[in-house]
């Protein structure tokens, strides 16, 4: 990975440029080094997939990083898979991918929204149906995806318990106001939805932790995509194991006004000038974060 030049964007009809004002990583970017999703003919190209900026017409935005692609399996792409990303000072992204910032609310808090925090809302929300749910379980407390899922069950009034092997990390889930609890620990209750992104050394823990009827969305394997699973269980119980990829631009539109409504604002581990971003990767990549690392393009 290296900082430099590339050629303006030149979007194509029915595409906005964007100034970028501020940004946060994934551990998309992560995998994207690693080759994953990013073939060696498409390179070089630009990372990231989370951006607030101002449009050409003066308007304060957030990017929707998704685009249709009937290439793609998915039937679509984010940003940086096959368009240049975010980690520039200029985006450019369908007209259609700009959703209003709400004027309470950071660039730099915005800009930690739309990858993670969607992901974690549309997972609770749409997928998990978590209005019929008492009590969430969140495996994995720490990066951005679980961290948002902890504060959001929070908001949405769910009783939220939190998994970490950190001690120091168990510690801020309870200041959050969620329970913490050890990797494989009692809960003092069954949960109705349990927000899963580890996968392999969690999942017994999950299934063993669900109520009946309850959902166990998915949304990564970060620890290895091949768990045992116990079907009886999932018959006997009747459980839904269910995947989950981002979420849509009008569930980010309102999870914006959720978090202006609710003075929610995104757990932020660390923020980096534009100019020390190989520093933010490493910090990413260390492992030891808690919440997002974000970017601050004016710095």
């Amino acid at each position: 990975m290296t900082v430099g030049d590339q050629p303006e964007p030149s979007p194509p009809d029915g595409w906005a440029t964007v100034d970028v004002r501020a940004s946060s990583l994934n551990h998309h970017e992560i995998w994207s080094l690693r080759g994953v999703g990013l073939p060696a003919d498409r390179l070089p190209m630009i990372l990231g997939c989370d951006a607030s900026g101002v449009d050409a017409d003066g308007n304060e935005v957030v990017v929707y990083p998704v685009i249709d692609d009937p290439d793609d399996p998915r039937g679509f792409s984010l940003l940086s898979e096959r368009w240049p990303g975010t980690l520039a000072e200029r985006v450019a992204v369908p007209a259609a991918n700009l959703v209003p910032k709400p004027a309470g609310i950071s660039f730099l808090d915005a800009a930690c929204l739309p990858t993670a925090w969607l992901t974690a809302y549309h997972m609770l929300t749409t997928r998990g149906r978590v209005s019929d749910a008492e009590s969430v379980l969140v495996q994995g407390a720490g990066g951005g995806v679980a961290t948002a899922a902890v504060v959001l069950g929070l908001a949405l009034g769910k009783r939220v318990y939190a998994t970490s092997r950190d001690a120091a990390k168990r510690e801020k889930i309870t200041e959050l106001g969620a329970v913490a609890v050890e990797p494989g620990g009692r809960l003092p209750e069954r949960v109705g939805v349990v927000i899963e992104s580890v996968g392999a050394p969690t999942f017994e823990h999950s299934l063993k932790c669900s109520a009946p009827g309850a959902r166990i969305v998915v949304c990564g394997a970060t620890g290895g995509p091949f768990p045992k699973v116990d079907l009886r269980r999932v018959f006997m119980m009747q459980l839904e194991i269910l995947g989950s990829t981002m979420g849509t631009a009008a569930e980010l539109a309102t999870l914006l006004e959720l978090c202006v409504d609710r003075d929610i604002r995104p757990v932020i581990d660390s923020t980096y000038g534009f100019s020390a971003i190989g520093d933010a990767f490493a910090r990413l990549n260390s492992g030891d974060i808690f919440g997002k690392v974000a970017v601050d393009h004016l710095h």
